[in-house]
Protein backbone atom coordinates (compact mmCIF):
# COMPACT_ATOMS: atom_id res chain seq x y z
CA UNK A 1 0.00 0.00 0.00
CA UNK A 2 1.00 3.61 -0.41
CA UNK A 3 2.75 5.46 2.34
CA UNK A 4 0.59 6.79 5.15
CA UNK A 5 3.35 9.05 6.37
CA UNK A 6 1.72 11.76 8.49
CA UNK A 7 4.38 14.19 7.28
CA UNK A 8 3.25 13.79 3.68
CA UNK A 9 0.92 16.69 2.95
CA UNK A 10 0.62 15.99 -0.75
CA UNK A 11 0.43 12.80 -2.82
CA UNK A 12 3.02 11.12 -5.00
CA UNK A 13 1.68 10.37 -8.47
CA UNK A 14 3.47 8.13 -10.95
CA UNK A 15 2.60 8.76 -14.60
CA UNK A 16 3.90 5.93 -16.73
CA UNK A 17 3.43 4.46 -20.18
CA UNK A 18 5.24 3.46 -23.32
CA UNK A 19 7.37 6.27 -24.81
CA UNK A 20 5.11 8.51 -26.89
CA UNK A 21 1.92 8.07 -24.84
CA UNK A 22 2.04 11.62 -23.48
CA UNK A 23 3.50 11.21 -20.00
CA UNK A 24 5.49 14.43 -19.94
CA UNK A 25 2.71 16.54 -21.42
CA UNK A 26 0.21 15.10 -18.91
CA UNK A 27 2.62 15.66 -16.01
CA UNK A 28 3.39 19.25 -17.02
CA UNK A 29 -0.28 20.11 -17.38
CA UNK A 30 -1.14 18.39 -14.11
CA UNK A 31 1.56 20.33 -12.25
CA UNK A 32 -0.01 23.55 -13.57
CA UNK A 33 -3.63 22.61 -12.83
CA UNK A 34 -3.30 20.74 -9.53
CA UNK A 35 -5.07 22.36 -6.56
CA UNK A 36 -1.78 22.20 -4.62
CA UNK A 37 1.86 22.55 -5.58
CA UNK A 38 2.96 19.42 -7.41
CA UNK A 39 6.53 19.20 -8.71
CA UNK A 40 6.93 17.40 -12.02
CA UNK A 41 10.03 15.23 -12.24
CA UNK A 42 10.86 13.87 -15.68
CA UNK A 43 12.83 10.86 -14.43
CA UNK A 44 14.60 10.23 -17.75
CA UNK A 45 15.87 13.81 -17.80
CA UNK A 46 16.88 13.57 -14.13
CA UNK A 47 18.90 10.44 -14.95
CA UNK A 48 20.74 12.24 -17.78
CA UNK A 49 21.26 15.53 -15.95
CA UNK A 50 22.57 13.97 -12.74
CA UNK A 51 24.59 11.08 -14.20
CA UNK A 52 22.36 8.44 -12.60
CA UNK A 53 23.32 5.84 -15.18
CA UNK A 54 25.93 3.15 -15.66
CA UNK A 55 26.47 3.65 -19.38
CA UNK A 56 24.85 4.57 -22.68
CA UNK A 57 23.65 1.87 -25.06
CA UNK A 58 24.31 3.14 -28.60
CA UNK A 59 22.36 0.27 -30.12
CA UNK A 60 19.16 1.18 -28.22
CA UNK A 61 19.98 4.88 -27.92
CA UNK A 62 19.26 4.88 -24.20
CA UNK A 63 20.94 5.00 -20.82
CA UNK A 64 21.34 2.03 -18.51
CA UNK A 65 19.97 3.52 -15.31
CA UNK A 66 21.76 3.02 -11.99
CA UNK A 67 18.62 2.26 -10.00
CA UNK A 68 20.30 2.63 -6.60
CA UNK A 69 21.57 6.12 -7.46
CA UNK A 70 18.17 7.05 -8.89
CA UNK A 71 16.27 5.92 -5.80
CA UNK A 72 18.77 7.67 -3.50
CA UNK A 73 18.24 10.89 -5.48
CA UNK A 74 14.44 10.65 -5.38
CA UNK A 75 13.90 9.41 -1.80
CA UNK A 76 14.10 12.79 -0.03
CA UNK A 77 11.82 14.40 -2.62
CA UNK A 78 9.21 11.66 -2.43
CA UNK A 79 9.19 11.62 1.37
CA UNK A 80 7.55 15.04 1.55
CA UNK A 81 5.14 14.33 -1.34
CA UNK A 82 3.78 16.74 -3.90
CA UNK A 83 5.64 14.93 -6.67
CA UNK A 84 4.66 13.72 -10.13
CA UNK A 85 7.12 11.09 -11.34
CA UNK A 86 7.03 10.80 -15.15
CA UNK A 87 8.81 7.77 -16.59
CA UNK A 88 8.33 4.88 -19.01
CA UNK A 89 8.85 2.44 -16.17
CA UNK A 90 7.31 2.26 -12.71
CA UNK A 91 8.47 -1.00 -11.14
CA UNK A 92 11.70 0.55 -9.83
CA UNK A 93 9.76 2.86 -7.48
CA UNK A 94 8.99 1.29 -4.09
CA UNK A 95 5.31 0.50 -3.58
CA UNK A 96 5.26 2.71 -0.47
CA UNK A 97 6.07 5.77 -2.60
CA UNK A 98 3.03 5.81 -4.86
CA UNK A 99 -0.40 7.09 -3.96
CA UNK A 100 -1.62 6.90 -7.58
CA UNK A 101 -0.15 5.15 -10.62
CA UNK A 102 -1.48 6.41 -13.96
CA UNK A 103 -0.77 4.18 -16.96
CA UNK A 104 -1.25 6.05 -20.24
CA UNK A 105 -2.16 4.00 -23.28
CA UNK A 106 -2.34 4.82 -26.98
CA UNK A 107 -3.45 3.07 -30.16
CA UNK A 108 -0.33 1.43 -31.60
CA UNK A 109 -0.73 3.00 -35.06
CA UNK A 110 -0.89 6.47 -33.55
CA UNK A 111 2.02 5.64 -31.23
CA UNK A 112 4.11 4.53 -34.24
CA UNK A 113 3.50 7.92 -35.90
CA UNK A 114 4.41 9.82 -32.72
CA UNK A 115 7.69 7.91 -32.36
CA UNK A 116 8.53 8.44 -36.05
CA UNK A 117 8.06 12.19 -35.55
CA UNK A 118 10.53 12.00 -32.66
CA UNK A 119 13.11 10.47 -34.98
CA UNK A 120 13.29 7.12 -33.19
CA UNK A 121 15.08 4.32 -35.03
CA UNK A 122 12.90 1.65 -36.65
CA UNK A 123 14.17 -0.88 -34.09
CA UNK A 124 13.19 1.38 -31.20
CA UNK A 125 9.78 2.16 -32.73
CA UNK A 126 9.08 -1.55 -33.21
CA UNK A 127 10.16 -2.40 -29.65
CA UNK A 128 7.99 0.33 -28.11
CA UNK A 129 5.03 -0.51 -30.32
CA UNK A 130 5.25 -4.16 -29.33
CA UNK A 131 5.44 -3.14 -25.66
CA UNK A 132 2.27 -1.06 -26.08
CA UNK A 133 0.38 -3.84 -27.88
CA UNK A 134 1.38 -6.34 -25.19
CA UNK A 135 0.45 -3.84 -22.42
CA UNK A 136 3.84 -4.36 -20.81
CA UNK A 137 3.79 -1.12 -18.78
CA UNK A 138 0.30 -1.90 -17.46
CA UNK A 139 1.39 -5.41 -16.50
CA UNK A 140 4.47 -3.96 -14.77
CA UNK A 141 2.24 -1.60 -12.77
CA UNK A 142 -0.13 -4.43 -11.83
CA UNK A 143 2.80 -6.54 -10.63
CA UNK A 144 4.27 -3.67 -8.58
CA UNK A 145 1.33 -1.87 -6.93
CA UNK A 146 -2.03 -2.49 -5.29
CA UNK A 147 -4.76 -2.56 -7.94
CA UNK A 148 -6.70 0.15 -6.08
CA UNK A 149 -4.09 2.80 -6.90
CA UNK A 150 -3.66 1.97 -10.61
CA UNK A 151 -5.70 3.74 -13.26
CA UNK A 152 -5.47 3.14 -17.02
CA UNK A 153 -6.18 6.18 -19.18
CA UNK A 154 -6.44 6.48 -22.96
CA UNK A 155 -4.07 9.12 -24.35
CA UNK A 156 -4.83 9.59 -28.02
CA UNK A 157 -6.11 13.16 -28.33
CA UNK A 158 -6.04 16.59 -26.74
CA UNK A 159 -9.52 15.86 -25.39
CA UNK A 160 -8.23 12.68 -23.73
CA UNK A 161 -5.37 14.60 -22.13
CA UNK A 162 -7.64 17.36 -20.81
CA UNK A 163 -10.12 14.82 -19.46
CA UNK A 164 -7.34 12.75 -17.88
CA UNK A 165 -5.78 15.77 -16.17
CA UNK A 166 -9.19 16.90 -14.88
CA UNK A 167 -9.78 13.41 -13.51
CA UNK A 168 -6.41 13.36 -11.73
CA UNK A 169 -7.05 16.86 -10.31
CA UNK A 170 -10.30 15.54 -8.83
CA UNK A 171 -8.42 12.55 -7.43
CA UNK A 172 -5.94 14.96 -5.73
CA UNK A 173 -8.85 16.90 -4.20
CA UNK A 174 -10.32 13.65 -2.84
CA UNK A 175 -6.91 12.59 -1.50
CA UNK A 176 -6.60 15.93 0.32
CA UNK A 177 -10.12 15.61 1.80
CA UNK A 178 -9.28 12.11 3.03
CA UNK A 179 -6.08 13.41 4.68
CA UNK A 180 -7.99 16.22 6.38
CA UNK A 181 -10.49 13.77 7.84
CA UNK A 182 -7.82 11.63 9.52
Amino acid sequence: MASDSPSRQAPVIVITGTPGTGKTTHAQLLSEEAPITMKHINVGQLVKDNGLYEDYDDDWQSYTVDEDKLLDELEPLVTSGGIILDWHSCEVFPERWADLVVVLQCNHTQLWERLEKRGYSLKKIQENNEAEIMEMVLEEARASYAKEIIVELKSESTEDMESNVARIVEWIRAWLRDRDQR
